[in-house]
């Protein structure tokens, strides 16, 4: 069975190298709609493959760390990466180019990863995130997998090399929550939500 949360965010970003002038040259935003879709062949004490309260709390975190926030490319012009970071309090500095595909690719990672280190207390089993959809538009969007996400010829994506500002990590319940992601640390579900 395969059940799916919806996100949403508003974020800004300039995507370097693509065909467009505009997405090329300009700084702009959208409003994105983000899926996480998540399977399972077995459901929990509460007849579910995974409650959506449990999804409001880490997930949702990380998610709207990109609301309000303008996302840099590591590897863009030096002076307009210390610009964006002078003039917003709230970005996220990306070791690959904000595309659609590339926020579908980061979003799985991120996600995988806790979910991978949360520690189940309903009967949650086997688990796994199917895919994440990234809605840049109401026309256009990208759909990543797991092959996708950890996929060499699309470029490896280091967590480690994702950086939040301090006003996003301000706004998490845990300030340590990206560190224990990236260390592998275990996130205990709450019993209730």
């Amino acid at each position: 069975m395969i059940i799916r949360k919806l996100f949403k965010f508003e974020n800004a970003h300039i995507v370097r190298g693509c065909s467009s002038k505009r997405c090329r040259a300009s700084l702009h935003g959208h409003s994105y709609k983000v899926e996480l879709l998540f399977e399972s062949n077995f459901l929990d004490n509460g007849q579910m493959v995974y409650d959506f309260g449990l999804m409001k709390l880490h997930m949702k975190e990380l998610i709207e760390s990109f609301d309000h926030a303008v996302t840099i490319w590591e590897q863009d012009d030096k002076e307009f990466i210390a610009d964006m970071k002078k003039h917003s309090e709230r970005w996220v500095q990306l070791p690959v180019s904000p595309s659609a595909e590339q926020f579908s690719r980061v979003i799985f990672l991120m996600v995988d990863r806790l979910l991978c280190n949360t520690v189940a207390v309903n009967g949650e089993k086997e688990v796994k995130l199917h895919s994440v959809i990234a809605h840049e538009t109401d026309t256009g969007y990208a759909q990543g997998f797991k092959e996708d996400a950890y996929s060499v010829s699309m470029g490896v994506i280091e967590l480690e090399k994702i950086v939040f500002s301090d006003a996003v990590i301000e706004e998490w319940s845990d300030p340590q929550m990206w560190k224990k992601i990236i260390e592998g640390s275990a996130f205990v579900n709450p019993e209730t939500v």
